[in-house]
């Protein structure tokens, strides 16, 4: 057989044995384990009317429960993706309400929660505590899936437009690093207890954290050895608290749950880890995943997200209409582009 054949078909023997070494669509080992639900022991008031979704009432941040009421006749809202609030709240008082001052706008909010416009809108509801709104948003910012969501319900108008990317994730800790987490490996620990969004209320970002620890395990070394620490986080029978998840607003609930001590680590977006340190630097650290706390290089499988805005159908009025065509060029905003890198976010 000529020299060139031989090569040849041990080339193709290698990667007949490489492509049997890899599986096909390797990805995390089902959950069959259980959080344990962490939240404040707060007396459970009822509210005025049964609870209606969405409903942002969060025990570690969000109760109202002496403000009741309910709001209509909105002139702006902005239903969006809570993870950017601390930019969006340089955006909204620092850019965008001079430049509509010229509308007289009297009622206007914008939501910081999970992703909850298709049910805001489906609902005509909002509420939070015993304070409800019945406005309808003329702007929606979340990740494609609510984007999906948008459009499957004919909500949205025009296609929509990517104005945030993420820095990846990284693990925020308590100040001080007392149990020495240097890495994804050492959450598998039995006496490390990792804090998480709510599995199902938060899936979305439940999704981005767990198939990052398991994805950058799966780079680093091989299936078996992800499976392992995906299985003692999520699947450990033995250590009873090792897995602790939030209600419903993982941003507010997961430095909580660290700071009081009943987590020791918690997966964050990179850019809400950071502000947490900003905003209490005598009680938290970050351990990167991938270059340097001050400059963040996401390791292979440490997923990196994009958020999109998009116009919101409606029988909007004059001051309705211009003040989303103003918040729209707002957040393309070449000021919104500062905003965002000062707090450890980019443009896609």
């Amino acid at each position: 057989m000529p020299m060139g054949c031989v090569r040849s078909a041990g080339v193709f023997a290698w990667l007949v044995l490489l492509l049997y070494a890899i599986p096909a669509n390797a990805g995390p080992p089902a959950i069959t384990g259980a959080p344990l639900i962490d939240r404040p022991a707060l007396l459970n008031w009822p509210d005025d009317q049964p609870a209606l979704q969405p409903d942002l009432t969060e025990p570690t941040a969000n109760t109202l429960s002496d403000l009741h009421g309910s709001v209509g006749g909105c002139d702006m809202v902005l239903s969006t993706a809570g993870n950017y609030h601390m930019a969006l709240r340089d955006l909204w008082y620092g850019v965008y309400l001079p430049h509509v001052a010229d509308l007289g706008m009297k009622n206007w909010f914008y939501t910081t929660s999970p992703p909850v416009a298709v049910d805001q809108i489906a609902n005509q509801h909002i509420g939070v505590g015993n304070l409800r709104s019945s406005c309808r948003p003329q702007v929606a910012v979340g990740p494609q899936s609510l984007m999906d969501g948008l459009a499957l319900q004919q909500s949205a108008e025009g296609p929509p437009v990517p104005i945030i990317k993420n820095r990846g994730n990284v693990i925020l800790v308590k100040k001080g690093n007392p149990k020495n987490i240097l890495s994804i490996w050492d959450l598998g620990r039995d006496d490390v207890r990792v804090v998480f969004p709510h599995q199902e209320l938060e899936s979305g970002s439940f999704g981005n954290y767990k198939n990052s620890i398991y994805n950058i395990a799966l780079n680093a070394r091989d299936q078996a050895y992800a499976d392992e620490l995906f299985n003692r986080i999520f699947n450990n029978a033995t250590v009873r608290g090792k897995w602790l998840s939030g209600q419903r607003i993982h941003h507010r609930e997961v430095p909580w749950s660290i700071a009081v001590g009943h987590a020791d680590a918690g997966l964050l977006f990179y850019h809400l880890a950071l502000y947490a340190v900003r905003t209490f630097p005598d009680r938290f650290d970050i351990v990167p995943l991938g270059g340097t706390v001050a400059d963040p290089q996401p390791l292979p499988g440490n997923n990196v997200g994009t958020l999109y805005a998009v116009r919101i159908t409606g029988d909007w009025n004059f001051v309705q209409y211009t003040a989303r065509e103003r918040m729209m060029r707002a957040l393309e905003s070449t000021q919104f582009t500062t905003i965002l890198l000062r707090h450890g976010l980019d443009r896609p």
